[in-house]
């Protein structure tokens, strides 16, 4: 076989693989592999003859054109030679394919390579050399403007593509059917500007998810990205996509709503409807009617009655009978006691203090101090005893702790829109009474310097270690309010020194402090700094180092310098010792159950929550449940728990929380000490 009739082939084929195309691509091979691979594909005695500057430059830049036909790369080396082509073509074919692509094709020229030249023989002869050339029909043909390079051209398109698949990855089906139904039946605030976009997206999306492969929805994007207007191409990044991004990620839908429609909607705009779809009511119904669970909706406070002994780690068995004499002893008992006297008694892990201590108990007193005030848990019974559990564990109760939450400052952050599952995360909380409406702001120092705070690094930018502030709350109202800082991958973060510090951006004083979580592997720190801040005073709350491998090292943590006082909450007061009524681990590992996160509860005598809990928690919870999430958040939320005197009422502490309690204990001689979680 000819080179003739080589290049003829490719000619061909490069002219029908272009047939019925409106783009062609680069794949990503490098010039250098391009022409060795052409090269060594060809007998070792055959190489010197192919070694030519006029193919060389026709292959380098041009022998990874392709065309996507059927979502397949396709090339013009895919043709049948003889030899000494056919491993050249073949090798060519391979190397260019499996590449994936890089940019869009764009000439300015419309003959790529030179046809053949002439060479003058020294015997007055002339000899024809020829070379691969192909040509482009008129519409693959670009006249560049003033000022245009086919670079940037290639570059726009690359950034629109890649925006492209970016929401088509982290845009979910289910928000887009959700939020669809939020614009029909007119519960976003001129939602009806955005469905024609969102249905767009929809028919996109839907094929985009049939494709099984990366390289398969690569294609794709490269295919689609130009055929459909910017808006929704780049949908993520309009005020319909935040919506679309925060339901995607777990956001719950009244907090993703509103954080749509504070960027659409005036100060002053009421929602008409609820932010729940019709859709989703029906399919939660008939999942319960199917599951047997309507009967189990209805929650209330359980009391003594409802615990079997087999669940309950301490009951105290010394009731002492009050005496005239005692009422002296009871108002010593009144005073409030420092924490920090207890700072140096002997210290116990909760599991040590539950199988060697509390068994040999007579009574216990806990001493609750203010910062145990997010520790405030109630038990939730079902109003009908006999209803079958919602839960993933096999009993109908649940728990609640203070401010309704199911495990502390974490899920206000999540709530909020957050990132709880980082690598490293620092929180903050505040006006927690609802009388603290100012604006307090979380600051990190990464080890390099890099300040992340409001005014940079914040949501959606992040630095390069991962870093970024994703919630900010700038006036609480009467709510309370968190901020959150989280890094997300741990390959890219630095190791060494992290500050952080909270900020009264205020200038007037604040009514009150602020609490404060670092968590890094699972472990969390809990820091309480109950004094007012002054305007624009800044608070250190914790200095550490991290490594990748060992975590976080405390080198310098916040020392409150406040004056001890007793507050009352729930019935009880703080900075005093409490009498324990029973001790139980929660329900979710009860009867040698081990589901989730294991929590440690000590319910206290006349402990009382004055509040309305939530009836469930989504993440309480059966599996089969979770694809009508956003209705069981709503109904948790009506199906709240009415008053009663009857409960148990007291302190919680989860298992992958860091903290302590101070007890004391009285059995065959009391002693005091700091039980460690």
């Amino acid at each position: 076989m000819t080179f003739e009739e080589f290049k003829a082939k490719i000619q061909q084929r490069f002219q029908l693989m272009i047939t019925g195309q409106t783009q062609l691509y680069l794949t990503d091979v490098s010039k250098d592999m391009i022409w060795d691979t052409y090269l060594n594909a060809y007998p070792e005695e055959e190489r010197q003859g192919h070694n030519c500057n006029s193919c060389r430059q026709f292959l380098k830049p041009y022998a990874n054109v392709v065309a996507i036909v059927n979502n397949q790369v396709t090339s013009m080396w895919d043709v049948e030679c003889e030899e000494p082509f056919k491993n050249v073509a073949a090798y060519l074919n391979q190397l260019v394919i499996s590449a994936p692509i890089r940019d869009i094709f764009v000439s300015d020229v419309p003959k790529l390579g030179t046809d053949h030249n002439f060479e003058q023989l020294e015997d007055g002869g002339v000899k024809r050399w020829n070379h691969f050339q192909v040509i482009l029909p008129a519409q693959f043909v670009t006249r560049l403007q003033r000022g245009q390079s086919i670079e940037a051209l290639q570059g726009a398109a690359r950034d629109t593509r890649n925006v492209f698949k970016r929401s088509l990855d982290e845009i979910s089906i289910d928000a887009l059917n959700t939020t669809l139904e939020l614009i029909e039946q007119n519960s976003i605030y001129r939602g009806a500007e955005f469905k024609g976009v969102v249905e767009s997206f929809i028919k996109l999306k839907q094929v985009y998810d049939r494709f099984q492969l990366a390289y398969e929805k690569s294609n794709y994007c490269w295919v689609e990205y130009g055929k459909h207007g910017m808006t929704v191409t780049k949908i993520r990044g309009t005020a319909i996509g935040t919506l679309l991004v925060d339901i995607s990620n777990g956001v719950e839908l009244d907090v993703a709503v509103g954080a749509f429609e504070r960027i659409m909607a005036p100060a002053n705009y009421k929602r008409p409807t609820a932010i729940l779809t019709k859709k989703q009511i029906e399919e939660a119904q008939l999942k319960l009617q199917e599951m047997g669970l309507v009967d189990s909706l209805g929650r209330r406070y359980a009391h003594v009655d409802d615990i079997t002994v087999n669940n309950v780690l301490f009951v105290d068995r010394e009731a002492k009978k009050a005496k005239a004499a005692d009422v002296f002893n009871s108002l010593k008992e009144e005073l409030p006691t420092n924490p920090k006297a207890y700072s140096k008694v002997e210290e116990v892990s909760i599991n040590d203090f539950i199988e060697k201590i509390v068994p040999k108990a007579a009574t216990i007193e806990v001493l609750i101090e203010n910062q145990h005030t997010g520790n405030l848990v109630s038990l939730i019974a079902p109003a009908k005893s006999d209803a079958p559990s919602l839960f993933k564990w096999n009993n109908g109760f649940s728990w609640a702790y203070n401010n309704n939450v199911a495990d502390s400052m974490k899920e206000r952050v999540k709530a909020a829109g957050g990132n709880v599952t980082g690598i490293l995360r620092f929180s903050i909380q505040w006006n927690d009474n609802g009388n603290n409406n100012i604006d307090f702001d979380a600051h990190a120092i990464e080890p390099n310097g890099t300040h992340i705070f409001y005014g940079g690094y914040r949501k959606p930018e992040m630095t390069s270690s991962s870093g970024q502030l994703d919630v900010d709350i700038r006036t609480p109202g009467t709510a309370i309010a968190v901020e959150n800082i989280t890094w997300i991958n741990k390959s890219h973060m630095q190791e060494g020194e992290y500050t952080f510090f909270v900020n009264n951006y205020s200038s007037r004083l604040s009514n009150g402090g602020f609490t404060a979580e670092v968590e890094c592997f699972g472990e969390v720190y809990s820091f309480d700094y109950p004094n007012n801040l002054k305007g624009n005073e800044n608070i250190e709350v914790v200095k550490l180092n991290f490594s990748k491998t060992n975590g976080i090292t405390i080198k310098k943590s916040l020392a409150s310098n406040s004056v001890t006082k007793s507050s009352d909450v729930w019935g009880v007061k703080t900075n005093q010792f409490q009498k324990v009524a029973m001790i139980m681990a929660s329900p979710n590992y009860w009867d040698g159950q081990g589901v989730g996160n294991k929590h440690t509860f000590f319910m206290l005598d006349k402990c009382k929550n004055p509040e309305t809990p939530r009836g469930f928690f989504n993440e309480f919870l059966k599996e089969d449940l979770m694809a009508q999430k956003r209705v069981f958040e709503a109904l948790g939320d009506k199906m709240k728990v009415a008053p009663s005197d009857e409960q148990l009422s007291g302190l919680g502490f989860s298992s992958t929380n860091k903290a302590h309690i101070v007890c004391r204990v009285e059995g065959a001689f009391t002693r005091v000490l700091k039980v460690n979680f």
